[in-house]
């Protein structure tokens, strides 16, 4: 045999086993990887100033702590308590108010008045209090394992970025690509998950701050509904409404119509128009020319079907390997274009 042969099946025989081995950790490396890559520019300038990568790669695990993992958790945390103190008579309110509503629907929603009765006919208010306990339970064996699963991505993160130019070029080295190819699909990649990331972030933390400022000068904790209304608000098109429409609800509920119209006109006039159509849109620009410094063009639609996707797909996390899937596919099928003309030009001589 020939010795090339004989490292071949040496080679295939350890990977396979090195995947047997990382695969309780294969998702959180990948998301560790894609957020590294997503957060690259920030660890160069940090390495600029500070003059050590160590101490970047450290200041950048605290800072991705502190921005997503801290809030996830505090929410988790928080939502399972609220969840074991519900209280049924307020959920019979709601139930009795929205019965009402459908009784009461204008002529134009007739059509759907019998769809709605069947819906809420099969809630049943008994069963709602002892789900409710069930929920908190699941939600309670989840936020233990999201802790779990954000420690290691956290370490996961700190090595990738550490280590991030030395994996870069082992890698380049392996897969044996000339090296015009390999920058073009890494530059391609990096460039779509920082515009991914940083909309997120943005998205997040403005659209949060400002439902969570609203609702905390009506009584509610505003930094745990900032945080829900962070994260729902990922969702495109849907998002803010997830939050804004139980509110106005609840405030009908109670008798409280003037707070519940604040809110659906404070949610779709400042956060929908103004925060999320011509604010957010400004700050991620000035983000991409002072830290990417890209003129790659991505496209948003495909951008937007990537997170559906991802999300529907994979959970949580699809947002993050929803657009870096497409993007490494999408680099792909530019590299083959590039290869196709080269190869003409080339004929042509």
């Amino acid at each position: 045999m020939k010795p090339q042969y004989f490292i071949a099946i040496l080679f295939v025989a350890a990977a396979y086993w090195m995947f047997l081995l990382y695969q309780p950790f294969l998702m959180n490396i990948i998301i560790a990887a894609l957020l590294a890559m997503s957060t690259s520019n920030i660890q160069r300038k940090l390495e600029y100033f500070t003059h050590s990568a160590l101490f970047s790669a450290i200041v950048s695990s605290i800072l991705l702590a502190v921005l997503i993992f801290a809030p996830l958790g505090y929410f988790l945390t928080t939502f399972t308590l609220w969840l074991n103190t519900l209280d049924p008579e307020i959920i019979e309110k709601i139930y009795i108010t929205i019965r009402g509503w459908i009784a009461d629907v204008p002529p134009i929603l007739e059509s759907f008045k019998p769809y709605l009765n069947d819906a809420i006919e099969q809630v049943q208010i008994s069963s709602i209090a002892a789900k409710a306990l069930v929920i908190a339970t699941t939600v309670g064996s989840y936020s233990a394992k999201f802790v779990k699963s954000a420690m290691l991505i956290i370490i996961f993160y700190f090595f990738a970025q550490y280590h991030g130019k030395t994996i870069f070029r082992f890698i380049k080295k392996v897969i044996q690509l000339p090296s015009q190819d390999t920058t073009l699909l890494g530059f391609e990649l990096s460039s779509v998950m920082n515009v991914v990331f940083y909309s997120i972030i943005t998205t997040a933390v403005l659209e949060g701050a400002l439902f969570g400022i609203a609702v905390s000068f009506m009584g509610y904790n505003g930094l745990f509904f900032g945080i829900m209304y962070g994260f729902v608000s990922l969702l495109p098109v849907v998002g803010g409404v997830l939050m804004w429409l139980p509110f106005i609800i609840y405030e009908v509920t109670l008798g409280h119509t003037g707070n519940a119209i604040f809110i659906a006109l404070y949610s779709i006039i400042v956060i929908s128009i103004v925060a999320d159509t011509f604010v957010k849109p400004l700050i991620i620009k000035e983000i991409h020319m002072r830290l990417i410094k890209s003129q790659t063009k991505i496209n948003e639609l495909l951008i937007f079907f990537a997170i559906i996707a991802g999300l529907t797909t994979f959970g949580f996390w699809g947002m993050i390997l929803g657009p870096a899937i497409t993007a490494f596919f999408m680099a792909l099928l530019k590299l083959i274009e590039q290869r196709k003309d080269l190869y003409d030009q080339k004929s042509r001589i």
